[in-house]
């Protein structure tokens, strides 16, 4: 017979094992991705409204027929409330961070389609939008905040478990 230190099996840990910093932290994080990011998507959307901004914004990326662009304009402000209501409920957290990383991925690829094609236009991110001097444009800062926005949904869809969260009473992410 071998002697071993502990009662614990092979490859088995123990039962009280105190969980590591990285599990106590990542839940909070993961909430403060989710409250932080739903801020920025309210923002976002109210200053949208009127949905007419919103359509000025659209079209002045030059990217869509009149028609489409129209559709893009009134109903982003309302997908970015969706997508704020469900990050603070916290229902559907995994889905609704990688959406919300796929949705800066889109604004990004815009703002480097207008950069790329010499337009001055301000992105329309918070408001706004439409044509502007040249020298006004922030395409570059833009970029780096989106990129910022898309981290934080990307960290929401990986580790989705948080406290506060209907999936955590619906047992969906424990």
């Amino acid at each position: 017979m071998t002697d071993t230190s502990d009662d614990t099996p092979t490859g088995a840990t123990p039962a009280s094992q105190p969980p590591s910093r990285w599990e106590g932290v990542q839940p909070w994080l993961t909430l403060a991705c989710r409250v932080g990011l739903a801020a920025v998507l309210v923002t976002a959307a109210v200053t949208k409204f009127p949905p007419a901004l919103s359509v000025q914004a659209v079209e002045a990326y030059d990217l869509f027929p009149e028609d489409l662009a129209q559709l893009i304009g009134y109903t982003l402000p309302l997908f970015e409330l969706a997508l704020a209501l469900l990050l603070l409920a916290g229902l559907a957290t995994r889905y609704v961070g990688a959406v919300s990383t796929l949705l800066m991925i889109v604004f990004i690829a815009g703002i480097v389609s207008a950069m790329a094609r010499g337009l001055n236009i301000d992105c329309g991110c918070f408001g706004g939008g439409g044509q502007v001097d040249p020298g006004e444009t922030s395409y570059g800062l833009s970029i780096a905040r989106d990129i910022a926005f898309g981290a934080m949904g990307a960290f929401i869809a990986l580790w989705p478990r948080s406290p506060f969260a209907l999936d955590r009473v619906l047992g969906l992410f424990r």
